[in-house]
């Protein structure tokens, strides 16, 4: 745990109390300060109390004598109204902050100088955070992996000299840390999405952008420089003198890493003191399984990016690489039985994800469905000629057999235990070289899962339950 000792003999209000804002609660009140917390369901109030948590009403607190608002990161801040917990802060005059920025504070006090790397973008911030703590610690750092990816960031060690903490950034949490101050910030990259929590695009690149913004002095901003509004970041960032690494898996700038051919190439202007006339190989993403994708290429060169701003070279980026496990949920393959490969994507809960998914395999037993996001499965018909047959479960099951039509073989499913048996039958029939059973739903879970990792869950113990499957 890491005690906040900046709000030591100071009242602060925790709203939200879930697994952030209960690690937050007792944060706090290790670090000195005088709690009450609370939540709109009754049942996360009783958990607080059974943990030690002072709770209250916060309709009838004196408002006056609260110093912040700790406020948990689902809870709407702005849009598509603040929540009624924030308009009673507001009202006050009392400042409204999230767990991300307790740590910024306490590293402030406590480590300005230990190594903090934060990362954010609208897909792959789980896979590149988890591959620079993999990178860090492979290299023998000493490296601690939280926020986003769900580990609360207060439950973790405190900043210490030669620490380094690899911490997820949603944009909710974003925008609860005015002080965010990593010393690298990366930026993978920006498609639309949680417009109902920030309004318009224009709102969510704002507040995502804020994350390298904040990258201190002498820190590095990484930006993936693949879609046109980080490309605009990139450039607002470089006019106001920080220094910018650009990513690409599309183009090569120059200085920058870019992915071609299968490697992660870093480019420098002359003069340039090494071999390779400018360019040196940092390391090589063929044969990698848990790096599949033009994504992953991405998310790889982002992580080695960060990598060499910790101090790491590329022999040690590369040997990381080629061990790195992959993140539980996105991409990760289960096991094979006979030729047919089992691929657990649970973490695609919207058609952008489920198509980096689709785009790295050509024979796929598709898995889908659940509780429909806007627009459904519309954007993916590039990858239809991909897909053998899908298997469609949950809410979404009739949207999106009207969407493939008489382009895809379907069937309804309804459930993932009986798409799974349907895939199987169907994969190991076909006489495809390497069929993949794919579960990579396009949609969120909630219609019949709590979350996509139970989802996730679900479909690997069905998975490993087959007779026969040789595990990865």
């Amino acid at each position: 745990m890491i005690p906040v000792t900046t709000f030591a003999g100071k009242k602060v209000a925790v709203f939200g109390l879930g697994g952030s804002g209960l690690a937050s609660a007792s944060a706090l009140l290790v670090g000195g300060a005088d709690v009450v917390a609370s939540d709109d369901d009754p049942q996360s109030v009783i958990k607080a109390n059974a943990a030690g948590i002072p709770t209250a009403d916060l309709h009838d607190v004196d408002w006056s004598k609260i110093a912040a608002l700790l406020l948990a990161p689902g809870v709407p801040l702005t849009h598509p109204e603040p929540h009624w917990i924030v308009k009673l802060a507001q009202q006050a005059g009392v400042e409204v902050i999230g767990d991300i920025e307790l740590f910024c504070r306490e590293r402030a006090r406590q480590a300005p100088d230990s190594p903090f790397v934060a990362i954010t973008g609208t897909n792959g911030k789980s896979t590149t955070a988890a591959l620079v703590a993999y990178l860090a610690t492979s290299a023998g750092m000493d490296a601690e992996l939280g926020g986003n990816i769900g580990t609360a960031i207060l439950s973790l060690r405190p900043p210490a000299a030669g620490r380094v903490h690899v911490i997820e950034c949603s944009s909710y949490q974003i925008d609860l840390a005015p002080s965010l101050d990593p010393s690298i910030g990366i930026l993978i990259n920006l498609t639309a999405d949680h417009l109902d929590r920030h309004g318009t695009m224009e709102h969510y690149a704002a507040v995502k952008e804020r994350l390298v913004a904040g990258v201190q002095q002498h820190g590095t901003a990484i930006v993936g420089i693949d879609d046109e509004w980080c490309r605009s970041v990139a450039d607002r960032l470089e006019r106001s003198g920080r220094r910018v690494t650009r990513i690409s898996v599309r183009q090569k700038p120059s200085p920058g890493i870019y992915v071609e051919q299968q490697r992660i190439v870093r480019a420098m202007p002359p003069p340039y003191p090494g071999p390779h006339a400018g360019e040196e190989v940092i390391a090589e993403l063929g044969g990698i399984g848990s790096l599949r994708g033009l994504h992953n290429a991405q998310n790889a060169a982002c992580a080695a990016a960060a990598a060499l701003a910790l101090g790491l070279e590329p022999a040690a980026i590369q040997a990381g690489l080629r061990s790195f496990p992959g993140l539980v949920h996105r991409m990760e393959e289960i096991g094979r039985r006979g030729a047919v490969l089992f691929v657990n994507d649970s973490k695609a809960t919207n058609a952008d994800s489920a198509a980096q998914a689709l785009a790295c395999f050509t024979d796929i037993f598709w898995i889908a469905g659940g509780k429909p996001k806007a627009g459904g499965v519309d954007t993916l018909r590039p990858f239809f000629p991909r897909i053998s047959k899908a298997y469609l479960i949950g809410e979404a099951a009739d949207e999106f057999a009207a969407t493939l039509a008489d382009q895809v073989p379907h069937e309804i499913s309804a459930t993932l235990d009986k798409a799974l048996a349907a895939a199987t039958r169907d994969a190991e029939a076909s006489m495809a070289a390497e069929p993949v059973v794919l579960l990579s739903p396009a949609c969120a879970s909630f219609d019949q899962y709590r979350n996509f990792e139970v989802r996730g869950d679900a479909f690997r113990k069905l998975v490993r339950a087959l007779p026969g499957l040789l595990e990865k």
